[in-house]
């Protein structure tokens, strides 16, 4: 049998990685049924080979992505951030671990979730926080030009339309 075939597991808990993706299968009762981990290219692979199932990951950048994949495949997939991962790490921090901390606490009741988003509404925030941060920059740099001004004794007034 393959070691990275899919096992009957109720929940899955993914450790997103840059290149590297742990994935943790427990059954309905809590166990562990099954550690691994794949490259990108093969956790899709493997995700469609399985019993559809509950699946747990941490927000950050690339889980929207996987999740909308997932759910096209028929799991349901909720997304998790992380500062309400970390109670559920029960000893060294490592990836497997926290996989099957994200297996847990993706079924506990009370647990809060981020949205699936759609690509239209990543796009759109996207724009808004690239924004954000030019216009951060553009008043960084009329700052520092009024501050050079100064040096100068040349006083200049507030606001970018100066």
């Amino acid at each position: 049998m393959n070691r990275n075939a899919p096992r009957d597991a109720a929940v899955y808990g993914v450790d997103l990685g840059k290149t590297l993706f742990h994935v943790v299968g427990v059954d309905a009762s809590g166990a562990v049924v099954q550690r691994v981990k794949f490259r990108r290219d093969t956790l899709l692979a493997f995700f469609e080979r399985a019993g559809r199932a509950l699946v747990g990951m941490e927000a950050c950048p690339g889980s929207q992505w996987l999740a909308r994949k997932l759910q096209a495949m028929g799991h349901r997939v909720r997304i998790i951030p992380a500062q309400f991962v970390k109670p559920y790490v029960k000893s060294q921090k490592n990836d497997t671990l926290d996989a099957e901390a994200i297996a847990e606490a993706v079924t506990r009741p009370t647990m809060r979730f981020t949205e699936v988003r759609t690509t239209e509404q990543v796009d759109l925030q996207a724009l808004h926080r690239i924004r954000d941060q030019l216009v951060s920059s553009r008043t960084r740099a009329i700052n520092q030009a009024r501050a050079f001004c100064l040096e100068y004794g040349v006083a200049i007034r507030q606001g970018a339309a100066v």
